[in-house]
């Protein structure tokens, strides 16, 4: 029966059926005490009196003289003790067990899935899916083993189930119905959330995040749909940032077609492209590439139209072909540097970060706080001695694939101080601090939630986007009302604030646009603006956002 109760009502029970016990015990002491050393007997009531004043710290009334040392030092050690539990009692037993019986109960059940998806633990990956879902207004449910989490996601309007599958199979009842699954724990416990979800008669898509791509082939074996390693999607983003000798291009990261890329770089004063209105550099015409905004002091600003001034030190965030974007970006950087390529962090996205590298045949220089093969540099980053052993000022390039987003915005504004003009590469855990690292000074930072939530968007939305800021999304629509029309002389940023990057034609994806070029009727187009402005952009235009598959 006591399994039933919860931890803060058990140790309730202990001490309130502990309490006459020890009364009796120091009360039986106190009787014998008075008998044999002090020679004034007392009765048995009068004895658990005494114990029970002292205990209480309550007082002892006329009783309140003894003689003999030992008696003394009972009354000494009977104080302190009952001092002890009258600190103790309320902390510890009685302000926690009311906590708990008034406090909303977490559902321990799964409720009525249909049309919902699952996620099997919440963390950074998974964070902008869960964004997402709700802006889509797709019902969510959150499992969930940590009770404080849960509590916290519950408190910001999640619907979230607590309890560990391992010990409560029947937790999943009911998953049949779901709409999706996706599972987030760690690899073992990933392998657990497949198996059971299927036995129950989970017939649906089901997506999980691996730690380790070796074990994918084997959750795939026990039925899960599709298992991605995001860590390493996102590491091969953050090498191809570093190296001109990686694609740009990473598995997920965005489908605007092999053709098609966005960049974000940092427009150095020295560019000439500093202190330039769009509509005077021509950018779409001269160059084949679409500026869709640029951060400036960690907020991203869209570019309204040709009036927009590039500004000095901003990081520029453009759209186009490649082979266009390098010329682009050598314009708003034209610094040269040769020389290693120093990673910090020689975590699992530092590792592989490393490998890309030299297999591309860059030499790397690596900083990480505990020595060990592959570490060349020992040491804090935050230390210019660090900085100078690591010859960062003979770098190419320096990228920050520290585990803690703090630490890596601290770091990002060290480095910065130290090397003004080293391209700063930055990984992050949520979102949420991209724009704290490009204030840092960060010249691209690229988080592993905006790397998962866009692969497991496409797989259960169906949708293909970039997400460069939390409001800024890429979308495949249909021609609708631009057929017949100009990509670039139809006014859509002008009415709409968002912007057709590309068109997609059969198998041919367009990103330059002559004089004579129209939209046909069975076209694809890339659209690019916030939520606000793609919804103003299917309604002006009477379009209809469009699948990879259709």
């Amino acid at each position: 029966m006591s399994g039933h109760f919860k931890r803060s009502t058990k140790r309730l029970i202990i001490l309130l059926a502990s309490l006459p016990a020890v009364i009796l015990l120091l009360g039986s002491i106190y009787m014998l005490g008075m008998a044999y050393l002090e020679g004034t007997p007392r009765e048995f009531w009068a004895s658990m009196e005494w114990a029970a004043e002292t205990i209480t710290t309550t007082g002892y009334g006329a009783d309140a003289r003894w003689q003999h040392p030992l008696m003394n030092l009972l009354v000494i050690v009977t104080q302190f003790l009952g001092l002890f539990l009258t600190v103790l009692f309320f902390p510890v037993y009685v302000l926690p067990y009311f906590e708990e019986q008034f406090e909303a109960r977490l559902p321990r059940t799964l409720p009525q899935m249909d049309g919902r998806v699952l996620i099997h633990r919440y963390g950074p990956a998974v964070d902008s899916l869960v964004s997402e879902l709700k802006r889509v207004r797709i019902p969510l449910v959150i499992l969930e083993q940590d009770d404080t989490l849960a509590r916290s996601l519950q408190d910001r309007g999640y619907m979230v189930v607590v309890g560990k599958i391992e010990e409560q199979a029947e937790l999943l009842n009911g998953v049949e119905r779901a709409r999706a699954l996706v599972t987030n724990a760690d690899d073992h416990m990933n392998a657990a959330f497949i198996m059971i979800a299927r036995e129950l008669g989970f017939q649906g898509t089901l997506l999980a995040l691996s730690e380790d791509p070796l074990h994918r082939s084997a959750m795939e074996k026990i039925g899960a749909t599709a298992v991605f390693t995001p860590s390493h999607v996102l590491a091969a983003a953050l090498a191809a940032r570093a190296s001109t000798r990686l694609s740009p291009m990473a598995e997920g990261l965005h489908g605007l077609g092999d053709r098609v890329g966005l960049v974000e770089f940092r427009v150095q004063e020295s560019s000439p492209l500093a202190n330039q209105r769009l509509g005077d550099l021509r950018m779409r015409e001269r160059h084949g590439v679409t500026v869709i905004g640029q951060w400036n002091d960690g907020h991203f600003h869209l570019a309204q139209g040709p009036s927009t001034r590039i500004e000095a030190g901003a990081i520029l965030v453009a759209v186009g072909a490649h082979d266009n974007l390098r010329k682009v970006e050598h314009l708003a950087t034209p610094i040269n540097r040769q020389g290693p390529i120093v990673v910090a962090g020689f975590g699992t996205v530092g590792r592989k970060i490393v490998e890309m590298l030299k297999d591309a045949g860059e030499s790397t220089t690596v900083i990480d706080v505990v020595p060990g093969e592959g570490v060349d540099v020992v040491g804090n980053i935050l230390e210019h001695s660090t900085l100078e052993r690591a010859r960062l000022d003979q770098a190419s390039a320096v990228v920050l694939a520290l585990s803690s987003d703090s630490a890596g915005v601290f770091a990002a504004a060290v480095v910065r101080d130290y090397a003004q003009d080293l391209p700063l590469i930055a990984r992050v855990n949520r979102a949420s601090n991209v724009a704290r690292l490009y204030q840092a000074g960060a010249d691209f930072a690229l988080s592993v939630g905006q790397i998962a939530g866009q692969i497991l968007a496409h797989h259960l939305l169906g949708e293909d986007a970039i997400l460069v800021e939390q409001r800024l999304k890429f979308s495949r629509v249909a021609a609708g009302g631009m057929t017949g029309a100009h990509p670039w002389r139809a006014g859509v940023r002008e009415k709409t604030g968002a912007a057709i990057v590309a068109v997609e034609r059969g198998e041919h994806v367009f990103v330059e646009f002559g004089e004579d070029f129209r939209v046909l009727e069975g076209d694809v187009l890339f659209v690019c603006g916030t939520v606000t402005g793609l919804d103003k952009y299917i309604q002006v235009f009477q379009a209809a956002f469009k699948d990879k598959s259709s």
